[in-house]
């Protein structure tokens, strides 16, 4: 019998969807972080893809944070989730959460180093990092993220009384991008995905190459990272492609050369 998996991933033309698939939470412990690891590893080496979704699938959750059950093996699984969600975010494929129910603790920190977040329009589920409940506090990146996010007054807000955003208070708030009826959820999740993956390649990952400098090294670190990308583009065939579709009055078709 096959060992059931608790991250999948199935690949779609240039779109990737990484589903967490441990109910009834979707919370990390030491093997759901293992396994998303090579999830992700194989999708940054993959050249064909371009788009990176990742989700909770059916669970009433997209994730719930930390696995307390699993405790006795935190003090690996912490540092190794800490990289990961590092990774994400500085990663040079663009990564779409679709929030498909709760996500809280580590759940939300995940879903802070995406480029884009998409929640379902689920009147129950609810946003936030409430880890001073416990007496804890945010550890895998939410006292840094969430603050770049919606600000650090209300960043300090939801952190320090532990509040749980709805849906629509998250989009006020601009934590997340858009709000989708929750029938159309994933279909929309996918149709945003496929339009993103047309994106001129290169370009995209010089674009989010020069954000994560400056945010991860500073401004100038940014800027030249930004400098060093127009030259890059300057040689794409993607570039000659998008000035002959411009001239042309027509939709350019980019290869990612």
């Amino acid at each position: 019998m096959e060992e059931k998996r608790l991250v999948r991933a199935e690949v779609e033309g240039h779109v990737a969807v990484v589903t967490l698939d441990n109910p009834p939470a979707n919370a990390w412990n030491l093997a759901m972080a293992q396994e998303f690891e090579g999830v992700f590893d194989r999708l940054e080496k993959d050249p064909e893809v371009r788009v990176v979704v990742i989700t909770g699938g059916e669970a009433k959750c997209f994730s719930a944070g930390m696995d307390v059950s699993d405790a006795k093996n935190q003090p690996i699984t912490s540092p190794k989730v800490r990289a990961l969600w590092t990774r994400v975010d500085k990663s040079e494929k663009l990564v779409i959460c679709a929030i498909n129910g709760h996500a809280l603790g580590g759940g939300l920190e995940l879903a802070l180093c995406c480029h884009f977040r998409v929640m379902a329009d689920n009147p129950k589920a609810a946003l936030g990092l409430t880890e001073l409940n416990l007496g804890i506090i945010p550890g895998w990146g939410g006292t840094q993220r969430l603050a770049r996010v919606v600000g650090r007054a209300m960043a300090l807000d939801m952190i320090i009384f532990s509040k749980r955003l709805s849906a629509q208070e998250a989009l006020e708030a601009g934590l997340v991008d858009r709000v989708v009826e929750r029938e159309s959820f994933m279909s929309e999740v996918m149709s945003m995905a496929r339009t993103l993956a047309e994106r001129p390649p290169v370009a995209v990952r010089c674009v989010l190459k020069a954000m994560a400098a400056g945010v991860y090294q500073g401004l100038e670190a940014g800027l030249r990272t930004e400098a060093e990308g127009t030259l890059v583009v300057r040689e794409t065939e993607d570039r000659r492609e998008g000035f002959a579709a411009f001239k042309q009055k027509r939709k350019p078709k980019f290869m990612g050369r």
